[in-house]
């Protein structure tokens, strides 16, 4: 309860301080990459029940000759890279925030197509709220493994406490000026996680 109330008073003060930026960054989304300004997908929540997070827009509409969008390294511009490595573009999940739908840390929402790909084990990772960061951001972000990831993952729904919470913000802040884990080897983002075979549950 504690965890609930601090993360909705902290996203409310973040919101109403962050508005200035949201405006310019809605403005300058529109004229570089058009509509919509938001991004929005379906997510897995608490005891991955879906829900829709919401985040500023950073890949153009760029599609080849026979109409299917190009590749995400090739849609994700300057701009793009810009308000991905500086976590701008993450700044509309506070909205998510203070539905109740995220936390400010937590495990980061990932695709839902995944649900079915989780071993018992890494579908823990889903017994507490997503956060807008998380203890895998601030050790590796997108430059670890998905098995370090959901390894991390676990280790904070299992060790969690408000205190925690302050400490992985704090890092936060640091790894976004460092601009550190922002993407794998390779990849615009991080590689796709295609599961493991069930034997191996």
């Amino acid at each position: 309860m504690i965890k609930t109330i601090l993360d909705k008073v902290l996203a409310a003060m973040l919101f109403v301080a962050l508005l200035p930026l949201w405006i310019i960054l809605s403005i300058i989304i529109y004229k570089k990459l058009g509509t919509p300004v938001l991004f929005s997908q379906k997510r897995p929540g608490l005891r991955g029940k879906p829900f829709t997070m919401y985040k500023f827009r950073t890949m153009s509409n760029a599609v080849d000759n026979y109409g299917r969008p190009l590749p995400d390294s090739e849609r994700l511009g300057p701009l793009g890279r810009f308000l991905r490595s500086s976590s701008l573009d993450e700044l509309p999940e506070l909205f998510n925030v203070l539905r109740g739908d995220m936390s400010l840390v937590g495990p980061r929402p990932l695709l839902m197509e995944y649900l079915e790909r989780y071993t018992p084990g890494q579908a823990r990772r889903h017994e507490v709220r997503p956060g807008i960061t998380g203890w895998a951001q601030v050790n590796g972000r997108n430059a670890i493994s998905w098995d370090e990831k959901f390894r991390l993952d676990v280790w904070y729904v299992d060790n969690h406490t408000v205190a925690l919470d302050i400490k992985i913000l704090w890092l936060t802040v640091k790894k976004v000026f460092k601009r550190e884990g922002i993407s794998a080897e390779g990849e615009a983002t991080m590689s796709k996680f295609e599961g493991r075979p069930r034997s191996d549950v």
